[in-house]
């Protein structure tokens, strides 16, 4: 009776017989073993598909962010030429972009769980596309500078969200860390050569809507990409199923990460780097028109830093697998002080060129390097809530350390700006050697 369920099963016409059902069962296991890894083999090709859709999506929008820190530093002796304001008055967007991104701190990290990570990153680029259309006209100065806190805020919220998700990858995080903030790179050396050629021209403020289209572009993107899905369904899809470790505490969130000194420590660390990788950025080019008698295309300049940085973070990938990524910051540090110094101390126009494109190039892996020990030593739970904390402030630094030197060039001038570097660099060894190697456990 079984052989003839079975027969019935696969096919009335065959006949049955004792000897050949043994055969014929093997040849249907096979046959569904073969086509359970054809899907398996389809499954896998389409997640592996959508995760690249999706990293392409976050690395044009950390494009977009080094896009904008990047057109700083050309357009900054413009400004203060149309709008007749000094160091100190202009570099009051720097404070703007500043609270802008200190409010997206605070913002992501208690809303990111009420509306989830694909409405949080879509907003942060909305915020972007509000300050764009407001700069584009060049309206009357107090206006001008109130744009600056909507692209900090919207800054501020799109880095946390993508550096969240990539060091939640559970596979190469450290390579697609290193591409992302490449992608940010990349975005810095482009702005400057638009922004450069812009400066020259009687509607200069026209950059802006160039900016504008890129970052309408951005909001299409990550809203068709991501849909409003939270991060863990967004994971889902590219074949990583949510993480299973826990809180056992009964406090918040943002609480628990408030009390963890390793991401205080980061965050500092993360304010200063991004505050030295800014100002050089931003004021690069008018050091070197002031100080060493640059013309007009000393912009290019500032694309030579960001060239160094996108390509430091990708090209010296081996390296800090070779030597390990705790002691190879120690050297780039000091490498980065070292070149600092060669700008400060000799009187060429093409060696600081040079020495500008290097000190980016051993800058470029600090910052990927950083989230990269959060993802070691924070809790599974509080990652995202901790990475936007110490993404929001290295964004803040953005806006301090630049706007620091403003107030300090208004007094002595520019040439005060290799000193201040110098100084901030030096904090670089110091605070590495107070971030903890290992996670401290949350009762």
């Amino acid at each position: 009776m079984e052989l003839q369920a079975i027969s019935n099963e696969i096919g009335p016409s065959l006949p049955v017989t004792p000897g050949e059902t043994s055969v014929t069962s093997l040849n249907v296991n096979d046959n569904r073993e073969t086509s359970d890894s054809q899907v398996v083999s389809r499954i896998g090709n389409a997640s592996r598909v959508r995760a690249r859709v999706q990293l392409a999506a976050l690395f044009f929008t950390m494009f977009l962010a080094g896009w904008n820190d990047g057109s700083n530093g050309p357009l900054i002796p413009r400004m203060q030429k149309v709008y007749n304001v000094s160091f100190l008055v202009v570099s009051l967007t720097f404070v703007l972009a500043c609270i802008g991104f200190i409010s997206g701190v605070l913002i992501n990290v208690h809303w990111t769980d009420k509306l989830g990570f694909g409405r949080m990153i879509v907003l942060g680029a909305l915020m972007q596309v509000v300050g764009y259309s407001i700069q584009a006209p060049a309206p009357p100065f107090p206006l001008f500078l109130l744009s600056f806190t909507f692209n900090g805020f919207g800054i501020a919220v799109q880095n946390a969200q993508s550096n969240a998700y990539v060091v939640n990858l559970r596979h190469s995080s450290e390579l697609y860390m290193g591409m992302l903030h490449a992608s940010y790179g990349a975005g810095a050396l482009c702005s400057p050569l638009i922004a450069t050629r812009f400066a020259q021209l009687h509607h200069w403020s026209f950059h802006y809507l160039v900016s504008l289209g890129l970052a309408l572009s951005n909001v299409i993107i990550l809203a068709l990409t991501f849909r409003g899905r939270t991060q863990d369904e967004a994971l889902a899809r590219v074949g990583q199923a949510g993480g299973l470790e826990t809180s056992t505490s009964d406090r918040s969130n943002f609480r628990q990460i408030l009390s963890l000194k390793s991401v205080h420590i980061m965050a500092f660390f993360a304010l200063v780097y991004v505050g030295v990788e800014v100002t050089i950025g931003g004021w690069i080019t008018t050091y070197i028109i002031d100080v060493r008698g640059g013309g007009s295309s000393s912009g290019y300049i500032s694309s030579g830093f960001f060239a160094g940085l996108m390509i430091g973070r990708v090209a010296l990938l081996w390296l800090n697998k070779l030597v390990g990524e705790r002691r190879v910051l120690y050297i780039y540090a000091v490498l980065a002080i070292g070149m600092e110094f060669i700008v400060w101390f000799v009187p060429s126009l093409i060696g600081g060129a040079v020495a500008i494109s290097l000190i980016g190039l051993v800058l470029g892996p600090i910052y990927p390097i950083i989230m990269n020990q959060a993802g070691r030593v924070v809790p599974r739970w509080l990652l995202s809530g901790s990475i936007g904390w110490i993404a929001g402030f290295g964004q803040a630094g953005s806006a301090l350390l630049p706007f620091m030197t403003g107030a300090i060039a208004s007094k002595t001038g520019i040439k005060a700006l290799q000193p201040l570097l110098i100084s901030m660099m030096a904090l670089f060894p110091i605070l590495w050697a107070l971030v903890p190697s290992s996670p401290r456990r949350i009762d």
